[in-house]
């Protein structure tokens, strides 16, 4: 078995079985479906729901359950349809010309990838095993590595409930709830060796945990995910693989010690030997430990071992947030890592070391990223500024006498175009850059050709989107507040709401406290006048607070006492669980992006990039990526001081907000030209398209990988 092989015939036998009960000349459909390239493929969604629309979207745009629910007349009907047969066998052949080409950079070998081990991964709303950025990051990377034939591995976790859905009640309260997910109607097959189902075993609170591994394709990518719920296990352990991110902690070390240990066995177990293993977040951070015990199991002393695992281990931390860096007693991790000590022939004391910032303070917690952070040789940050911040958290861990010298540096995040730019631009950029200009994204003249698309044509595709946006609005609006029990003129204003001509502002994303979307409502009597008159603007809110993250929850619910406000009806709405689907729309449609966080608490953030691709205008505090990015041409800048009372950073930074909303942003979106176009607002979306596709795509992220971590990992 390798890692181009292991659980390959096993998706052919899922796309042959779904294929039988489909009419044969639609066959094709099938085997696309088990192959995630679709998704970001021009023209594949719409493949796909062209079967059936209503039905396209009550699976949860999921190909697989979509072809095994369509009744057989339907399909009858769908295979007399000669264009669409036709698209579908044009798209197969170029997944599988694709997919046949060899998977190789130079200097890299395809029989060694770099394994990317991470708690989640965003690939497509279909399957739900992400929360939020980390995840849709994780996907993306996957997605770059596919299109650049990249050797790398995904592994994670297959959660059978996904991370949680979100309700508001009447009150704004968020209230969450799962959904469970029919692994065998999921566009990824079971991996089997000799007939049976691959399974491998990992150490958990005291006993075996048996484990198996699923293949998903994603594009030439392969992803590995890991899942107890088998009927071998006790409830206990099959429940480890049940959420994404459980409430409990043990659940929690459990999570990571199957990521971790689990990862490295099931890579062996496939017998694909990687030549790096790239932790995304500390989660996975017992995989170094792992390959560790596999050096004391061949004689290597402790610190031998260590040192062999620590020089093919890259460590990416994402957040300065003391929440997203856990710590566990030293308790919990004995009892849920059991026989750890053991099996790398050390104490508890010397491994409780490895995970404190001061190895010998007995009552300093143990913490996973300062494990990853010892266990690798090459770390990073996600922004240039977030590199700089975590190397004064950090410091004392290395000993270092000054920050500089701190061994950690930075890879910028980067968003997957192809995934995240909206089809009106993407074909409005090929016909003014040419057909190829993704594969030639990084280079600098290809840009210079941005200046040839004309003003109209650009802000036709502007209005397009938002007109787009709005439907999609009016309709989920809507249905939210029924859900929610409003009152029935309430709920019908959300049915006329939102002029597609008006000037759409989008904050949407994880709501961490940090993220201050209370911002908007500091001064409210100021921020609601912005929503009448002729130069009125419209909001959009989306966003999950963690379900143990009270005070977020208290935030969104605040914003739902102004409702009875006759303005706020047809201007804001906070739009239900938000995820990729929705996000597509949002992140396309808004014409300005805003992000307000208190700095330096945005590590990078990857939102904002996402609607830059797509011709929005980010409004934000310069913390992130946005301060690398912004020039003073693409969008607009809050400065992010640090050292200000959090009462008085708040007030500033909502003032601040207004004033370039009152200032700025609106009477610039209406200055309009005779031909009732906004030259000057235009060359500032040009400039937002510019600067994020060359320099915050997941391509070059990936080849800074390369170059920064990679190649001297």
């Amino acid at each position: 078995m390798s890692e181009k092989l292991a659980g390959a015939d096993d998706l052919r036998v899922a796309a042959d079985q779904l294929a039988a009960r489909l009419p044969s000349n639609m066959a094709p459909f099938a085997r696309i479906a088990f192959n995630y390239r679709w998704c970001w493929t021009t023209g594949g969604d719409a493949l796909f729901a062209a079967i059936d629309p209503w039905r396209w979207a009550a699976c949860g745009r999921n190909p697989v359950r979509l072809l095994q629910e369509v009744p057989t007349s339907a399909l009858e009907e769908v295979s007399t349809n000669r264009e669409l047969i036709r698209e579908a066998y044009s798209l197969e052949e170029c997944i599988a010309v694709e997919s046949s080409a060899p998977r190789t950079v130079d200097g890299f070998d395809p029989d060694h990838p770099v394994a990317f081990l991470c708690a989640e991964f965003g690939v497509h709303g279909s399957l739900p095993i992400y929360s939020g950025g980390l995840g849709v990051l994780a996907g993306d990377l996957l997605k770059a590595a596919s299109d650049a034939a990249f050797p790398l591995v995904g592994i994670g976790l297959l959660y059978w409930q996904g991370y949680f859905r979100q309700r508001m009640d009447i009150s704004g309260w968020q209230n969450e709830y799962w959904v469970e997910s029919d692994a065998p109607r999921l566009p990824g097959a079971r991996i089997t060796h000799d007939g049976a189902p691959l399974e491998i075993h990992v150490p958990i609170r005291g006993r075996d945990v048996t484990a198996h591994v699923w293949r998903f394709s994603i594009g030439r990518t392969p992803l590995f995910l890991l899942d107890t719920n088998v009927l071998s296990n006790a409830p206990i352990d099959r429940w480890i693989t049940s959420r994404l991110y459980a409430g409990d902690r043990d659940t929690r070390l459990a999570q990571y010690a199957l990521l971790g240990i689990g990862g490295i066995r099931a890579l062996r177990a496939m017998e694909i030997d990687p030549a790096l293993i790239h932790l995304n977040e500390g989660h996975a951070a017992l995989a170094s430990l792992e390959l560790a015990s596999e050096q004391v199991a061949e004689g290597f002393t402790f610190e031998e071992a260590l040192g062999r695992a620590r020089a093919s281990t890259i460590f990416t931390t994402h957040t300065p947030v003391p929440a997203g860096n856990e710590r566990y007693s030293a308790e919990e991790m004995h009892r849920v890592f059991s026989g750890l000590d053991e099996r790398l022939a050390t104490t508890w004391s010397e491994l409780e070391g490895l995970a404190r910032v001061h190895p010998g303070d007995a009552e300093e917690l143990p913490g996973m990223t300062c494990l990853a952070l010892r266990m690798s040789e090459v770390r990073n940050g996600v922004s240039q500024r977030h590199g700089a911040v975590a190397r004064g958290i950090w410091r004392p861990l290395f000993g270092s006498k000054s920050d500089e010298t701190v061994p950690i540096g930075h890879v910028t995040n980067g968003v997957h175009v192809s995934t995240w730019m909206a089809e009106p631009v993407r074909s409005l950029l090929t016909r003014y850059l040419g057909h190829d200009w993704e594969q030639r994204s990084l280079q600098p003249e290809l840009w210079e050709l941005l200046d040839d698309v004309p003003d109209e044509e650009l802000w036709a595709v502007r209005c397009e989107l938002r007109r787009r946006l709005v439907d999609y609005v009016r309709e989920h609006a809507t249905m939210d507040r029924l859900a929610r029990g409003e009152a029935p003129d309430y709920v019908e204003q959300a049915q006329h709401a939102f002029d597609p001509d008006r000037l759409t502002l989008g904050f949407a994303r994880r709501l961490a406290t940090y993220k201050r979307l209370h911002l908007f409502s500091i001064n409210l009597p100021r921020a609601l006048d912005l929503l009448e008159g002729p130069e009125s603007i419209q909001i959009l809110l989306a966003g999950k607070a963690h379900p143990s993250d009270d005070e977020a929850k208290r935030v969104v619910q605040g914003l739902f006492t102004v409702r009875s406000d006759s303005r706020v009806g047809e201007r804001i709405a906070y739009l239900h669980d938000y995820d990729m689907h929705m996000a597509r729309f949002l992140v396309s449609g808004c014409d300005v992006w805003v992000n307000t966080p208190r700095p330096p608490l945005e590590a990078s953030g990857t939102s904002g990039m996402k609607a830059a691709l797509n011709g929005a205008l980010n409004l934000s505090v310069l913390d992130g990526w946005w301060i690398e990015a912004h020039d003073g041409t693409n969008g607009w800048g809050i400065q992010g001081d640090e050292n200000l009372d959090p009462h008085d950073q708040d007030e500033r930074d909502a003032r601040a907000l207004l004033d370039l909303l009152e200032k700025e942003v609106i009477p610039l979106f209406h200055d309009r030209d005779e031909n009732g176009v906004p030259r000057a607002w235009i060359q500032r979306v040009r400039s937002s398209i510019r600067v994020a596709a060359q320099g915050f795509s997941a391509r070059r992220m990936l080849a800074d990988y390369v170059d920064r971590a990679y190649s001297s990992g």
